[in-house]
């Protein structure tokens, strides 16, 4: 049996992702439009030795797109930025390799347990993952058909407890962080068709 399930007795995982990441459930602030990652964004919180944290962004696509993106492994490097590849084995499983800090490389495995077409796909690391995670991304309609609400919850145990969870959010590439930047990548990706990154300064005298 899954440790997080072995651990915490509970059949939804890490109390159901505690509670769907309660933070990102709640609305916005008025100061604050849901239309940017920054604008609808869960707090980071422990339950046990998880992190469980949460970012929502309203995207103007359908649902339908948007599910279908996160359903193929193949299509996830493109906005994930410290994600070097994704690939479904013949077992149904999926082998992450991520970039850690000074380019190290961290593999992590995991399954589909839960997916509903263009609403939710929620999936758990398995045995010979080097992270014990679990997560979920849930897609709705957004008010007045501003397209689609995807909101992104994550649990997962930093290697090496909290000394390697703070190390994390050092070298930048902490889960729960970096959930705000992907979701931000996504929607430049899916409104503009392409993600904007930062010009390099122009040389003088050239």
């Amino acid at each position: 049996m899954h440790k997080t399930l072995t651990r915490f007795a509970l059949p939804l995982g890490v109390a159901g992702l505690a509670v769907a990441a309660y933070w990102a459930a709640r609305k916005p602030a008025s100061s604050h439009p849901p239309d940017s990652a920054p604008g609808r964004t869960a707090r980071q919180t422990w339950f046990g030795d998880y992190v469980v944290g949460g970012r929502s962004v309203t995207i103007a696509a359908e649902p339908e797109p948007l599910f279908a993106i996160w359903r193929d492994p193949s299509q996830l490097s493109r906005f994930m930025r410290h994600v070097q590849s994704v690939e479904a084995a013949e077992d149904g499983t999926w082998r992450w390799v991520l970039r850690g800090p000074a380019e190290a490389e961290v593999t992590l495995l995991t399954r589909i347990v839960t997916e509903r077409a263009s609403e939710l796909i929620a999936w758990r690391s398995v045995e010979g993952s080097e992270i014990e995670a679990e997560g979920k991304v849930m897609f709705r309609k957004a008010p007045a058909g501003r397209g689609t609400v995807v909101e992104a919850v994550i649990a997962y145990q930093p290697p090496g407890g909290t000394m390697g969870h703070w190390m994390a959010k050092a070298f930048g590439t902490d889960p729960a962080r970096l959930g705000r930047h992907e979701l931000k990548r996504l929607k430049m990706l899916m409104e503009t068709g392409e993600i904007a990154t930062a010009s390099p300064p122009a040389q003088k005298g050239h």
